[in-house]
């Protein structure tokens, strides 16, 4: 008898602490929200080595100051720059992306931005395609010096 109660009173103690641990973990009503204006951003078709600047605009739709921790980009090629400061309800902002467009050809990167907003962790997109690098010849100066050469592109 004595084992069947010291055993309810633990099961009661691990059911009323398993209860407290969900309703720590209940949705702030109030937390930030972020937004964006677009979560893709297709640089179409780009010459070799152009400006690759791009930037994802957003808004703070709720109601607490949303905080960007980082903001990471799927490989090398693609930076992210973020706002270091907490963005205010209601208040808009930018994250800055710079892809190397010194590589030529399709692409399809993601941006990975993590923050306390109410879903915590967003993927922003990036494409496009970098056309060739203009080929380089040689001709010669004076086809009869024969050593020198000029490069013409």
């Amino acid at each position: 008898m004595k084992n069947a109660l010291v055993l309810t009173a633990l099961l009661f103690g691990a059911l009323r602490a398993n209860a407290q641990v969900a309703d720590a973990s209940a949705p702030n009503p109030n937390a930030p929200e972020i937004s964006f204006v677009s979560e893709t951003i297709d640089y179409g078709t780009i010459e070799h080595n152009a400006n690759g600047e791009r930037e994802f605009v957003f808004t703070n739709t709720g109601k607490e100051p949303l905080i960007i921790s980082n903001c990471k980009g799927s490989c090398g090629c693609t930076v992210p720059v973020w706002p270091k400061t907490p963005i205010a309800p209601g208040e808009k902002a930018s994250i800055k992306v710079k892809y190397d467009t010194s590589r030529q050809g399709q692409f399809n990167k993601q941006v990975t931005v993590t923050s306390n907003a109410k879903t915590p962790t967003k993927v922003l997109n990036i494409r496009g395609n970098v056309k060739a690098a203009p080929q380089t010849e040689t001709v010669p100066v004076n086809p009869n010096a024969g050593s020198s050469a000029l490069q013409v592109r």
